[in-house]
């Protein structure tokens, strides 16, 4: 196996355009464990961690640019932390103090898994995602890069390069079930943002689908929110908990999401 490591975003992208079979590595906290169960077995590694350009986040007019280098640990400080709290509140449910370290934004994109706890936070708050290649570079909704379980919308020669988005400023949070609070894949998770300004409550769930799901409705329904939520799930029986279960979960989560933002 071959490991290149490029020193800068151009380099990178060169490189994945001449090896557009090359895996990208950053955190690893996806890739290794397929490697070490011998799930895949690439031929080339593309070493992201000295691209300075997909580290740390900034703010211009408002909107945020997070690089797909951003750990969960930077995404639990401020002052990030307060302008995307459920961002934050999901970057506490990550793994270990370790995992937290290591992990990243665009690993989570990357693996497109349907219980990426990142995914329903950035979601609910209309991320954009930035892709990149020696082509240029595009931006497509979080909802139309997320194609289905552990798949996305990447182009062969491009990357995750960041995310963006404009803080709501909204009541917000993020909630998951799992057998412990920490160092679990989530059974089922839901982001949730009070939107007084815009009058509605919007909730993205995960694990309870092939992808995240958003679900949107007027404040004025709040009563029968958590219903809605808990219909539009697709959740499927797995080894971690059973359809009914999810949606009843989801249902719950719901609920208490709601008494937290619009307490």
């Amino acid at each position: 196996m071959e490991v290149l490591t490029p020193r800068s975003l151009d380099e990178a992208l060169s490189v994945k355009a001449e090896r557009p079979d090359a895996r990208p590595i950053a955190g690893g906290t996806d890739l290794l464990v397929e490697l070490n169960f011998d799930r895949a077995r690439p031929e080339t590694l593309l070493n992201l961690n000295e691209v300075p350009e997909l580290r740390g986040w900034s703010r211009e007019n408002g909107t945020l640019r997070l690089g797909s280098g951003l750990t969960y640990a930077e995404a639990m400080r401020a002052p990030l932390a307060e302008l995307v709290p459920a961002l934050a509140e999901a970057s506490r449910t990550v793994g270990s103090p370790q995992i937290r370290t290591r992990g990243t934004l665009g690993g989570n994109l990357g693996t497109a898994s349907p219980a990426g706890d990142a995914l329903p936070p950035l979601l609910v708050e209309g991320a954009q995602v930035e892709l990149g290649s020696l082509r240029g570079v595009r931006s497509l909704p979080l909802s139309e890069f997320l194609v289905g379980p552990k798949r996305n919308a990447l182009e062969p020669d491009e990357l995750v390069l960041a995310v963006r988005l404009l803080p709501s400023a909204q009541p917000q949070t993020f909630m998951k079930v799992g057998p412990r609070n920490a160092m679990v894949i989530a059974v089922c998770s839901l982001a949730l943002v009070a939107d007084r300004e815009r009058g509605e409550l919007r909730a993205a769930y995960g694990s309870s689908g092939p992808v995240v799901g958003l679900v949107t409705a007027p404040l004025e329904e709040r009563d029968h929110f958590a219903d809605t939520v808990a219909a539009a799930a697709s959740p499927i029986d797995d080894v971690r908990g059973t359809a009914i279960y999810r949606r009843h979960a989801l249902r719950v989560l719901a609920e208490r999401a709601m008494e937290r933002c619009l307490a």
